[in-house]
């Protein structure tokens, strides 16, 4: 799969105005942005979702465009067909852990019944261990069962990709350790391109295969990780 990102976006607060200025392509299954906080990184996923809409420029998946404003192109979110984790999760709190992994079925405003069977909800409740907390809420979840909600939720609508904002920016070290094996292990058994941003070396060290410096709203830098290294003329990461 392939990214193909050329978007500027400015946006304006009562005391800055930040200019994000963003171009790559990456063909790499896991790609991670990273950056101090402040560079832009959350507003670039956000526009590659769907989420935030670019001043100008384009944005494309497997060449197919997303977004495009010469072209008068903008699809929405859920027709990007993307699963999103956002950083704090984002469950909605008087929903049951079945209901949030549902919810990412649902089209409409109306919530999924709290007991209703459904094989996809049931394969991520089984695939997560999350079958015996299925009637729970999310105030009632320990930090790892929250984000394996929210990733049974990404996920169940089966994404082409999956987005991941700061995925471990909430937990506690030891926990952030053990999710970061669990989402190593998921990627390797389902086999699905991931896009990641991150401000932890160590997030980046483990899912960098190939790797964007943000800074300042632009990216200064590309490359992979040593051990992914493709021979010359065969790199699948670049500015543009």
């Amino acid at each position: 799969m392939s990214f193909d990102v050329q978007i500027r976006k400015r946006v304006n607060s009562a005391n800055r105005s930040f200019e994000l200025d963003v171009r790559f392509r990456t063909e790499a299954r896991c790609t991670v942005i990273y950056g101090p906080s402040g560079a832009g990184k959350s507003l670039t996923l956000q526009a590659i979702a769907g989420l935030l809409k670019p001043d100008s420029g384009r944005i494309a998946c497997d060449d197919e465009p997303l977004f495009d404003s010469g072209a008068g192109v903008d699809l929405p979110a859920r027709a990007r067909r993307f699963g999103f984790l956002f950083q704090d999760y984002a469950l909605f709190p008087r929903l049951n852990v079945r209901q949030n992994i549902a919810f990412g079925l649902k089209r409409g405003w109306f919530n999924p019944s709290r007991n209703a069977a459904d094989a996809a909800v049931d394969r991520w409740l089984r695939a997560f261990e999350l079958t015996e907390v299925a009637g729970q809420k999310p105030h009632e979840l320990s930090g790892g069962q929250r984000q394996r909600t929210a990733l049974a939720r990404a996920l169940v609508a089966e994404p082409r990709a999956l987005l991941l904002d700061e995925p471990f920016a909430a937990l506690d070290p030891e926990l952030r350790e053990r999710m970061r094996d669990e989402l190593q292990a998921l990627l390797a058994r389902i086999d699905i391109p991931m896009l990641m941003i991150t401000h932890d070396p160590e997030d980046l060290a483990r899912f960098g295969e190939s790797r964007l410096l943000l800074r300042g709203g632009s990216i200064v830098s590309a490359g992979e990780a040593l051990q992914n290294a493709k021979p010359a003329g065969q790199h699948n990461l670049k500015l543009v």
